[in-house]
């Protein structure tokens, strides 16, 4: 009886101890690169999700905490989508999909680039066209602070 409770502190205590050394934390402002997977526009609305990965390894201290490929989801800030409160297209990461759990996560927003989309808006250097950002773009974004996984 005894050597049975002995065995079940050890296994709990070891469950702890690994599940504490896989623990990780980004800092805040650590560059999170991620590479979308769903088209987004200026006329996608406000607050809709798209789904990115994460492009390139995140090391903290010389160890890897997000592999490559790692889901992420992000939300549109704002869009060209509402005529009365219309702006440029800005997108910030919400969330990364970490062992089967959503990490939420509040980044700096980003402002995609686009191409002028007519060779017309071009000659005359104005991108007032829809912005359009395809998927496998990458995007850069940094944690306002830092992110508990």
């Amino acid at each position: 009886m005894i050597r049975k409770f002995i065995t079940v502190i050890v296994t709990v205590c070891a469950c702890f101890a690994a599940s504490t050394l896989n623990a990780a934390t980004i800092p805040a402002g650590t560059t999170l690169t991620v590479s979308t997977v769903s088209l987004i526009s200026s006329q996608t609305v406000p607050g809709r999700s798209f789904e990115a990965k994460i492009a390139q390894d995140v090391s903290v201290k010389g160890n890897v905490v997000l592999k490559a490929g790692t889901k992420a989801f992000g939300k549109v800030t704002t869009s060209r989508a509402n005529p009365r409160r219309s702006g440029p297209l800005t997108v910030e990461l919400a969330s990364i999909a970490v062992n089967g759990r959503r990490i939420t996560v509040k980044t700096s927003s980003v402002q995609p680039a686009s191409h002028p989309q007519t060779a017309r808006q071009a000659h005359y250097g104005h991108t007032a066209g829809t912005t359009v950002v395809n998927p496998q773009t990458r995007l850069q974004f940094q944690p306002a602070a830092p992110v508990n996984l």
